[in-house]
């Protein structure tokens, strides 16, 4: 795209469209103007000013003033959440996830947990493709849950890294976060334009917090707006403009945005064929024995994403990285991105034979 038709894109400051393709259009938090905005150093800055918002100005009725929040955070999650949050002076409990016998999520014990945390507390939530492990709540679980979190009156802060990216859909990929906005639950989201746009080195992200009215009485958007601007003046002064003008171009022209969502629907496709082929491999071609509780090999199309837990243990992978030269995280972790037409049978080769031991 030349430069010049980058020129006079539409005001970044508070990223208007983005909370716009976040939440639908039509959604009654974009209509009611309720999303409080500010462009963030891509995801991980969105994370850290809604941490660092939610460490000074969060303060639910019955807490001391000072202190007393509990954040709950997904075992496993990303690495980087809770020195994140430990930043700002918010410590971390993890609360149940992912089952490593069934390879699937632990939705008993994340329910019990939500249950058994004191009200008002934070959790933080994967909005779609769960890293590290490619585990999402199916929508009848993410409805049991928030009913929970209306129960509970606790906060969701969601970190959406990859609308679009999961099932190649925006508005698929972003049912968590529009549930729990339709039934008004307390809640923030961070966006990041890393994978979804390409533009990891140019750091673009968003913060979204949504506000109980428009104006800026108590609770005000306004409010949130003014004190959202403070802290990242302070933080960073002015985020980069160069990405921020290419998302802001793609966003703002029809033409260039439904190009956009084709681009992302073809990568995301690509995933779930690697996915698919995968399965394909382990379950008909070499007929592996399956790994955990689960009987079979389904957790590899269940997943959802650009990572997948194998459910290979500690040993298997070190055979497969020493032995196949086939690296992975040492808890089984693959990158689904990272297979193609010309290596996808020689890794699940290797997966066949380090399950039974004959490598």
């Amino acid at each position: 795209m030349p430069l010049s038709k980058l020129s006079n894109p539409r005001p970044l400051r508070s990223f208007p469209t983005s909370k716009t393709y976040l939440f639908g259009e039509n959604h009654k938090v974009i209509k009611e103007d309720r999303v409080a905005s500010v462009q963030t150093i891509s995801g991980t800055g969105a994370n850290h000013l809604g941490a660092l918002f939610l460490a000074r100005y969060y303060r639910p009725p019955g807490l001391p003033p000072h202190g007393g929040v509990k954040l709950y955070i997904s075992n496993p999650t990303w690495a980087n959440h809770e020195p994140i949050f430990a930043n700002v002076g918010i410590s971390a409990t993890k609360y149940p996830y992912y089952d490593p016998k069934t390879i699937a999520l632990d939705m008993k014990g994340f329910s019990k947990t939500l249950e058994e945390a004191p009200n008002h507390s934070i959790f933080l939530l994967h909005a779609c493709a769960h890293n590290p492990t490619g585990v999402d709540p199916t929508p009848e679980q993410w409805k049991e849950l928030a009913e929970i979190f209306l129960r509970k009156k606790h906060f969701a802060f969601f970190d959406c890294a990859y609308q679009g990216f999961a099932s190649g859909s925006l508005d698929n990929d972003a049912f968590s976060v529009r549930l729990f906005a339709d039934l008004n639950v307390p809640m923030l989201v961070c966006q990041s334009y890393a994978k979804n746009a390409g533009l990891y080195g140019e750091r673009i992200g968003c913060l979204n917090l949504i506000a109980s009215t428009a104006g800026d009485g108590v609770g005000g958007k306004a409010r949130l707006q003014s004190q959202l601007s403070v802290l990242s003046r302070v933080e960073i002064s002015n985020p980069p403009t160069f990405g921020a003008r290419i998302v802001s171009k793609i966003l703002n022209d029809p033409q260039l945005f439904e190009e956009w969502k084709r681009d992302v629907k073809e990568m995301a496709d690509r995933i779930i064929w690697t996915r698919e082929t995968l399965y394909n491999l382990l379950t008909q071609k070499y007929q592996t024995p399956p790994l955990g509780d689960s009987g079979n090999w389904e957790h590899i199309r269940r997943q959802i994403g650009m990572f997948s837990f194998t459910g290979l243990n500690p040993e298997q992978v070190a055979v497969i990285v020493k032995k196949g030269h086939v690296y992975m995280t040492g808890n089984g972790r693959i990158s689904m991105a990272g297979l193609n037409t010309k290596n996808i049978e020689y890794v699940a080769e290797c997966i066949d034979k380090a399950v039974r031991g004959t490598f």
